[in-house]
């Protein structure tokens, strides 16, 4: 007896785009939080939701081994 394991449309959506739209999300965020804060906490969840799609890029160009 054997099991097909088949992805609905919406999980293949979801396993594809999730991890890019929560990227695109934190930088849209961290984009209107510089814009208009002026010190304190805005300053810094601007950093922080900026800082993160820049180390997870960073982290997976330099995990990538290079081409021969």
């Amino acid at each position: 007896m054997t099991t097909h394991h088949h992805k609905t449309p919406h999980q293949s959506f979801w396993r594809m785009w999730g991890w890019p739209i929560v990227l695109g999300v934190l930088t849209t965020i961290g984009l209107i939080s510089a814009l208009f804060s002026d010190g304190g906490f805005g300053d810094m969840l601007a950093w922080f939701a900026l800082g993160i799609p820049v180390v997870v890029c960073a982290w997976y160009g330099w995990r990538r081994s290079p081409k021969r």
